[in-house]
């Protein structure tokens, strides 16, 4: 069984100009980062542009704000603040619709006992999780690792869907799609405060969300700890059928963002955990979205470690 890199050409022309942290040159940079010869064995797809893909999109936003932001993206050049850090380009558009179809082909893989494919990286941008049902925010337009857990309920038959999210910022998007459904898990560790300004441990759900709020300064034995003692009993209770992370890297104490001290063998040791939980509950079924991470050595170095874990090595 393999792991597959999705990622696209297409995930540099969204374009979110000058002095934006969430920038093209972190995709120039994860690429760079897996082109060394270590990543020989990694198979790898270009995201797809399905037909089906705003259908999909519709299981977590509602078809108004599809179509918002279809005839909010500019031409010509040009860029438009959805809000005061979320940006469109003319690539936007495209880019953000790949992403979501990256989760979606990643989803079928790994449902797919004969594809071959244990787990999959996806190498996307723009990132997902802050995108609420109704709102776009917080660099994101569609949340597509939510689409993607989703997804795989509605045309996988997927039961239950756990998503865990170790990006420094918490993933608020996600938690306001999976807040009502029992069958749905949402976990996360981040710094607390930060934006979005969510995130404590008292925001429950249905009993299905899971915060591990992390103080500035804290770093890998806090955040393992938190893992260790919040996050992963509740999520083998949970017994997913489909491990999905959104993958986010700026936790890093080199990350120009946020303030918790993890280092690149922090993330390797999270990417293990849930690869133990994935295999003693799902058959080993693991997607992975980019979510964050803006120092660019910071990310590639990050990312060169959570992808050597997925290949088992």
């Amino acid at each position: 069984m393999s792991t597959l890199l999705i990622t696209h050409s297409c995930f540099v022309n969204h374009d979110t100009g000058p002095g934006h942290p969430e920038r093209p040159d972190r995709m120039r940079a994860v690429t760079k980062a897996l082109e060394r010869k270590e990543f020989t064995m990694l198979l790898r797809e270009d995201a797809p542009l399905r037909e089906d893909v705003e259908a999909q999109i519709a299981l977590a936003h509602p078809t108004e704000l599809i179509e918002a932001l279809s005839n909010a993206r500019p031409r010509g050049g040009q860029t438009v603040h959805i809000d005061g850090d979320t940006v469109m380009s003319e690539g936007s558009w495209e880019a953000a619709l790949r992403a979501v179809g990256a989760g979606l082909r990643a989803v079928d893989l790994v449902m797919d006992k004969e594809s071959g494919v244990r787990n999959v990286f996806c190498q996307v941008r723009p990132p997902g999780h802050h995108a609420e049902m109704r709102r776009p925010m917080g660099f994101c337009l569609f949340n597509s690792i939510a689409i993607a857990g989703l997804y795989a309920r509605a045309r996988h038959g997927a039961e239950r869907i756990a998503v865990i999210d170790f990006d420094v910022h918490h993933g608020n998007g996600t938690q306001d799609i999976f807040w009502s459904d029992k069958d749905l898990f949402y976990a996360s560790t981040h710094q607390m405060p930060l934006y979005p300004g969510t995130g404590a441990l008292s925001e429950r759900g249905a009993g299905n969300i899971w915060n591990a709020p992390l103080r500035p300064g804290d770093a890998g034995e806090q955040f393992q700890e938190a893992f260790e003692s919040r996050i992963l009993p509740a999520l083998n209770d949970f017994a997913p059928d489909l491990v999905l992370i959104s993958a986010g890297f700026d936790a890093h104490a080199d990350d120009p963002l946020a303030n918790l001290r993890l280092q690149e063998p922090d993330f390797g040791w999270a990417t293990e955990a849930l690869m133990k939980v994935a295999d003693r509950h799902a058959g080993g079924r693991l997607v992975s979205m980019l979510e964050g991470g803006y120092d660019l050595n910071a990310l590639a170095r990050s990312v060169a470690v959570h992808v050597t874990k997925l290949m088992g090595a």
